[in-house]
C-alpha cells in the first residue's frame, strides 16, 4: 500500500515507526518547510528515498497511486487537508485534533460516508494495553452501574514549547491546553463511559501563559445520558513538570484507576467479581517513552486491516468529531457561563478569539 506523510514535525517520528512496523510503502513526504523533511529523514535514519514535496495538492495530483496518507500538520489545516485527500479518495489518518470546528468535523463524516473513504483519527490511546483491559471489564459488565469517572492532565509546558511552533496557544491553529493535551484523555472518558453526553458545564482561564491566546487550564463536569457523570481536568500550568495523566472509572462492583505517561499503567483495578486476571491486570505497566506512547503502530495496523476487510476502523471519523464537540462545548459553556446541550452546532475554536483578553487582570 502506498502511503504519504503530510507534515513532519514534532510527532512525525512516531508515523514513520508505524509505517516501517506496518511494512508501508512511503512514498512521499510533505512538509512547507523543507528542512523540517530532511530532519524527520535524518532523526528517523529512513532508509529509502521518497519524494519531497511542499505542496500536498501537487503530491497527490502527481501520486494518483498513493492510496492512504496521513495528517500531522498543525491542527488549524487538518480538516482542509483531510477534505482534499476525501474529494480524491484517498484514505487518512488524521492527527488529534480532526478539526477545529464542528462545522469541519461533521462535513469529514459526512463525505467521507459519501466518498466511501476510510478516515482513522490518532487517539492512540485506544490501543494501549491497559486501556483495552478497561474496556473489555466495562463491556463485561463488571462495574454494574457506573457512576463516575474522571480525566486529569496534570502536565507542564513553558515559553520554549510554544516558541518552537508559531502555531501552538493560537485559536485559529491550535487552540488550548484542551485541544492539544488533553484531547486523548478526554476522548477515552467519553468512548468508555458510554459515549453518549446530555450535557457539559466547563470553565476556562488563562491563568499563567500570558503569551498564548488560549486557555492553560479548562475543567469541566460532563452529564452523560446514562446517568453517569465525568469530570475533566486538563492543564499546563503544574510546576516544574509534567505530573500526570490519569483516568479514574467508578461503578457499583469496581474501581479502575490508569496512569502513566500516557494512561498505560493500571495502577488500581478491583473489582466484586475477582477473576484469574486480575492478577496480571493489577501490575500491568506498559514501557512508554514519552506522552505519545506506543500506540500509532496498533493504529495503523487497525486502519490497514480495515481497508483489507472493508470495515470501519477502531477509532473512525466519528470518534474525531466526538472528542472535538467536547472541547468544544467545554469553551462555549465557559464563555456563556451555562451548560451547553450535545449534540454541538455551530461552533469553532476561532469564536473565542479575544475571549481572555477581555477579562485579563480583573
Amino acid at each position: 500500500m502506498k502511503y504519504a506523510l503530510i507534515g513532519c514535525g514534532r510527532i512525525a517520528v512516531n508515523h514513520i515507526k508505524a509505517v516501517v512496523n506496518n511494512n508501508l510503502k512511503l512514498t512521499a513526504l510533505c512538509d512547507i518547510d523543507p528542512e523540517q523533511i530532511e530532519r524527520l529523514v535524518e532523526k528517523t535514519k529512513f532508509q529509502g528515498d521518497p519524494e519531497r514535496y511542499t505542496d500536498y495538492r501537487k503530491m497527490l495530483s502527481e501520486h494518483p497511486e498513493i492510496s492512504l496518507a496521513a495528517i500531522a500538520t498543525e491542527s488549524g489545516c487538518h480538516a482542509e487537508i483531510a477534505l482534499f485527500c476525501i474529494e480524491r479518495g484517498v484514505n487518512v489518518i488524521i492527527e488529534k485534533p480532526m478539526a477545529l470546528s464542528m462545522a469541519d468535523a461533521d462535513e469529514i463524516v459526512k463525505r467521507a460516508s459519501e466518498k466511501g473513504v476510510t478516515v482513522s483519527v490518532c487517539h492512540q490511546n485506544r490501543f494501549n494495553p491497559a486501556v483495552r483491559e478497561l474496556r473489555k471489564a466495562i463491556d463485561a459488565g463488571r462495574f454494574g452501574k457506573i457512576s463516575h469517572g474522571s480525566v486529569n492532565v496534570r502536565w507542564n509546558r513553558g515559553k520554549e514549547y510554544y516558541d518552537q511552533a508559531g502555531w501552538r496557544g493560537k485559536w485559529a491553529s491550535d487552540g488550548g491546553c484542551l485541544f492539544n493535551q488533553c484531547i486523548h484523555g478526554i476522548d477515552l472518558l467519553r468512548w468508555l463511559m458510554g459515549d453518549e453526553v446530555d450535557e457539559v458545564y466547563g470553565a476556562t482561564k488563562r491563568r499563567i501563559h500570558d503569551y498564548i491566546e488560549c486557555e492553560d487550564i479548562g475543567m469541566a463536569v460532563v452529564r452523560f445520558k446514562n446517568g453517569a457523570l465525568g469530570t475533566i481536568e486538563g492543564t499546563v500550568n503544574v510546576y516544574p513538570k509534567n505530573l500526570e495523566e490519569t483516568l479514574y472509572l467508578f461503578g457499583e462492583k469496581g474501581t479502575v484507576k490508569l496512569g502513566g505517561q500516557a494512561t498505560n499503567r493500571i495502577e488500581i483495578w478491583n473489582f466484586a467479581d475477582e477473576r484469574e486476571e486480575d492478577k496480571e491486570n493489577q501490575k500491568l505497566n506498559e514501557e512508554a517513552p514519552n506522552v505519545y506512547g506506543n500506540g500509532h503502530t496498533a493504529l495503523y495496523a487497525d486502519v490497514i486491516e480495515a481497508l483489507a476487510k472493508h470495515r470501519r476502523p477502531y477509532v473512525d471519523a466519528v470518534a474525531g468529531r466526538n472528542a472535538v464537540e467536547m472541547i468544544l462545548a467545554v469553551y462555549r459553556s465557559s464563555a456563556t457561563g451555562s451548560p451547553v446541550k450535545l449534540p454541538l452546532e455551530g461552533c469553532a475554536s476561532t469564536d473565542f478569539k479575544g475571549e481572555f483578553d477581555k477579562i485579563e487582570h480583573k
